[in-house]
């Protein structure tokens, strides 16, 4: 039985966490918590996310792609795929380092939301004040 290479990556956006599991085929089939990319992903924006860095570098159909994510949204999940992908591609090839550098694909997007101030109504929102 031929031993099936897999190339791993671990990607992360605001509380979105990924697993990628990438696997030389050449199908290109893509699969989010076992449903396909058009199932999980609903709007064209989103896939394209989470095709980015295929497209950067250039191998868009030479991979399989199976990300398990949990956490946050659907738009951090995207957006951590993304990065699980870029650095599972740097695992596969790291000459592709400075193309996912220069798609800054590879940079952890490490903006979180702001936690809510006691005595106030948000973040940085506070309530109305009266003068009266």
């Amino acid at each position: 039985m031929a031993e099936v290479t897999y190339y791993w990556g671990t990607g992360r956006r605001k509380t979105a966490t990924a697993r990628v599991r990438l696997k030389p085929s050449g199908s290109g089939a893509v699969k989010v918590n076992r449903l396909s990319l058009d199932e999980y992903f609903d709007t064209p924006t989103m896939k394209m996310i989470v095709m980015q860095a295929f497209q950067a570098t250039g191998t868009e159909g030479v991979f399989d792609l199976y990300a398990n994510v949990k956490g946050g949204g659907k738009s951090g999940q995207a957006e951590a795929i993304r990065h699980g992908v870029a650095r599972a591609l740097l695992q596969f090839n790291p000459e592709l380092r400075a193309v996912l550098r220069q798609s800054e694909l590879l940079t952890r997007d490490a903006r979180m939301k702001e936690r809510k101030k006691y005595g106030q109504k948000g973040a940085r929102a506070k309530f109305q004040f009266s003068k009266r």
